[in-house]
């Protein structure tokens, strides 16, 4: 058609097309689902079956808008429409000529389209480049029909009954199989030379990839072949040995060296029998099978566990003593255990090992002293990390039929140790956890019972390994979360928080020189004086272990070694005076007392995880009607430790001269202060009941006091924990005498001399024998409102001025 003939346009129903392309003369089958198209076949077939089909540029969209379609379609003759059970249509078209989309409109069901024929541009002379150009085309399509099974052989012979290049590049990429978008590329082509060229380009590229697709599937072909033929021969060559006997004994060489590694071993006949049988199957496995991996995994497991290596122990005490001095200062208690295990394995070679449970707040050197005594024995240390465990195969182990599995860390730590008998430090074991996936507490039941663990099984080894000679320790921070079968096997060394004349020495011998070396500091660039460090331990720390305190040393080095560098100083030496400017302004105020006496106002002593500190427990009796208001961030314990010292009260109102009726006409509110911090525990029950007697006597209780215990409904003071913490709060705050329960009075011989020689302690059995010591009743206020109460006399028949008690 020529560009000044006018152009003629027709008006046809529209069926968008996905993933598929029709060119002219040629036939295409597919199936229409959309209601959209098989309502433009069904207004195509009740028309003159002309129907314009056009390609889709997203195959997703489900309803097609203009901007969605290509340009350029076909305009195809409807030759056969049948209807699908169930919905669809199977179409069969026939292309007739290229068409240009002009517009398109909607009439509800389906599109209409203005579409403009376009005529195939005629070769008017076919010159040798065209002729090249054709044959070229069809000998390239017979070599792609030849490398891909899909296309068949009589597709190749029809293409030498076209003549026109046109018709020719369109037969060939109506039968390849490319991708969408290169087949609306040879449609939108309008000339056929250049089609032709498209033509020639694209099979060039898919002959070359199904050439290396081919060389692929050969190789893998071939390998596959391969390793049938060494099965096949291996089976063959398991016959002629069996067919041979012992008289056949040339065995391969990998199988013969796992047998002779295994027998030099030594080992026990279960052990040894169990792991030949498993050589024996792996001799019976093809090559490269899965099941050959596992078992080569299984004996090497086997064959670097250290079934008789072991280190000779070092057991003069001499020189433990030295090493263990010379790592910590102090912690005599742990130094005498492990000096009394010397003892006994010199006396004693065969004795089993020892388990050992390190229990103690953080920071106080649990870990370090286990490092130190694998030191001291020249033992090969072994550590396991049972922080956040949850599951029980992480200790026993995985079945080595899994996929990945290993041994358990036990067994683990052992092959890393090299040794049979090394110190075996499992950490943080109060924190293990449980779920589903089992309990690992329960999994180390075995391991940590001498009299079971010579013959530990893990459940990837599936023999058993000799632990016994194995010395464990383990630490905690507390013994309230290890399950107690757990527990009652290990020998439990608390070690309990340090005072600061410790903490100076941990500084002086350890902290400051590990710092200094740490931050290329000389000792005579940088001196610590002792009032300084004290300076720290107590307006900088508050803590049981040396953690922190080890953490601000180090910030002093940094400061120290940037005032070297960049401002010329030589030296420095801390003094208190220059703390602040080194660290910041002070975290902590020193715990002191309030000045003067107070009533309803007692001084109780508390432990913390960072040591012990000197609690008030203040009490307000008010008009009422006999409500008990309890404040403070208080635990269940406690609260029921308040309401026990009303219920003592109560029944000691006669002897205090109290109103019978105070509990209903009075509201007693009972604070702690810094509501904050949660509190719980029975040691204050004696504290609240001291101070809730001195608010119903309106007498003082005495400021230079403190007191710690737990206290039943007849009076009586139980025992309680944490005394050395509790009496190391109570001097730094500046209290004179402490009140303890009389059963723990032997607990005396663990507190520091320094801390007992300051301080005035008291024994107490029953709350009756220290009211005249704790409250001052001679100086009970009197007013019009208060009644006289009559001289208190103590079980032991101690009496003591009394004051009056505020009536309501």
């Amino acid at each position: 058609m020529n560009e000044h003939d006018e152009m003629v346009t027709e008006y046809l129903p529209l069926l968008a097309l996905r993933g598929l392309s029709v060119f002219p003369n040629m036939l295409l089958n597919f199936d229409v689902e959309r209601t959209m198209s098989t309502s433009a076949l069904d207004a195509a077939t009740n028309g003159d079956r002309k129907i314009f089909l056009l390609a889709q540029k997203d195959v997703t969209k489900e309803t097609p808008s203009e901007r969605d379609l290509y340009k350029i379609g076909t305009i195809c003759y409807v030759k056969q429409v049948l209807k699908i059970p169930g919905g669809g249509m199977k179409v069969l078209v026939e292309g007739t000529c290229r068409a240009r989309l002009l517009s398109m409109r909607s009439d509800r069901k389906f599109f209409m389209a203005e579409v403009e024929p376009i005529a195939e541009e005629q070769v008017v002379k076919k010159t040798a480049r065209v002729e090249a150009l054709m044959r070229k085309s069809v000998n390239l399509f017979d070599t792609y029909a030849a490398l891909s099974a899909g296309v068949a052989k009589e597709t190749v012979l029809a293409l030498f009954g076209f003549s026109e290049p046109g018709r020719v590049a369109d037969y060939i990429i109506q039968n390849m199989y490319t991708k969408p978008e290169s087949k609306q590329q040879v449609l939108e082509t309008i000339k056929p030379i250049k089609r032709l060229e498209i033509i020639c380009d694209m099979l060039a590229r898919e002959i070359e990839v199904l050439a290396i697709e081919r060389q692929i599937d050969s190789k893998l072909r071939m390998r596959l072949e391969s390793n049938h033929r060494d099965h096949v021969l291996r089976e063959q060559l398991k016959v002629i040995q069996s067919e041979l006997g012992d008289g056949f004994n040339d065995e391969p060489s990998e199988f013969r060296q796992y047998r002779e590694r295994i027998i030099a071993l030594g080992l026990a006949e279960e052990v040894e029998m169990k792991i030949l049988k498993e050589i024996d199957k792996l001799e019976k496995q093809s090559f490269g099978s899965a099941e050959s991996s596992v078992i080569r995994n299984y004996l090497d497991v086997c064959l670097e566990l250290p079934w008789n290596t072991t280190t000779n122990e070092r057991l003069d005490i001499t020189a433990a003593r030295k090493i263990l001095d010379d790592d910590h200062f102090g912690l005599e208690k742990v130094k005498e255990r492990i000096l009394e295990f010397l003892a006994v394995r010199q006396l004693s070679p065969h004795v089993k090992g020892a388990i050992i449970c390190l229990v103690g707040p953080p920071g106080v050197g649990k870990t370090s002293v286990a490092v130190s005594m694998a030191k001291a024995l020249n033992r090969k240390l072994a550590r396991l990390s049972l922080g956040g465990v949850h599951d029980e195969s992480e200790i026993r182990g995985h079945r080595k039929t899994y996929v990945g599995a290993m041994p358990g860390r036990i067994i683990s730590s052992l092959k890393q140790a090299g040794s049979r008998n090394p110190l075996m430090l499992l950490d943080e074991i109060d924190k293990l956890g449980r779920d589903h996936r089992g309990d690992p507490a329960s999994a180390l039941l075995e391991a940590l019972d001498p009299e079971q663990n010579a013959t530990f099984r893990d459940n990837y080894m599936e023999v058993p390994f000799d632990l016994s000679e194995v010395m464990f320790i383990t630490t905690a921070n507390t013994t309230e979360t290890i399950p107690r079968p757990l527990l009652d096997r290990m020998e439990v060394i608390e070690l309990t928080s340090y005072t600061d004349i410790e903490k100076l020495e941990i500084a002086k011998r350890h902290l400051i020189p590990k710092q200094r070396k740490k931050h290329g500091l000389k000792a005579s660039q940088l001196k610590f004086a002792d009032d300084a460090v004290l300076g720290i331990i107590s307006n900088y720390t508050r803590e049981s272990g040396v953690r922190i305190l080890e953490r601000e040393v180090a910030a002093v080095c940094r400061k120290t070694a940037a005032k070297i560098a960049s401002k010329g100083i030589k030296s420095v030496k801390l003094s208190v005076d220059l703390l602040e400017e080194f660290l910041g302004v002070r975290k902590y105020k020193p715990e002191t007392l309030s000045q003067g006496m107070e009533v309803g106002l007692a001084n109780g002593l508390a432990w913390t995880r960072t040591g012990g500190s000197v609690l008030e427990v203040e009490v307000n009796v008010l008009p009422g009607t006999g409500k008990l208001e309890l404040t403070g961030n208080l635990g269940d314990v406690m609260k029921e430790s308040a309401k026990a010292a009303v219920s003592y009260i109560r029944s000691r109102a006669e002897k205090l001269q109290l109103n019978h009726e105070f509990y209903k006409t009075s509201d007693i509110h009972i604070h702690f202060p810094e509501g904050a911090i949660p509190k719980d525990g029975p040691s204050a029950g004696i504290t609240m009941c001291v101070a809730v007697i001195s608010a119903l006597c309106g007498a003082p209780a005495r400021r230079e006091i403190a007191m710690t215990g737990e206290i039943s409904l007849r009076g009586r003071v139980l025992r309680i924990g944490g005394l050395k913490e509790k009496t190391m709060a109570a001097l730094r705050a500046g209290v004179k005498t402490v009140i303890i329960p009389a059963e723990n009075e032997p607990d005396l011989e663990e507190i520091d001399q320094s801390v007992r020689k300051a301080l005035n302690f008291i024994t107490a059995d029953s709350i009756d024998s220290i009211l005249d010591v704790a409250i001052d009743f001679s100086e009970a206020r009197r007013n019009e409102s208060i009644n006289a109460v009559a001289p208190i006399h103590s079980d032991e028949g101690h009496a003591a001025n009394v004051g009056t008690s505020i009536m309501h």
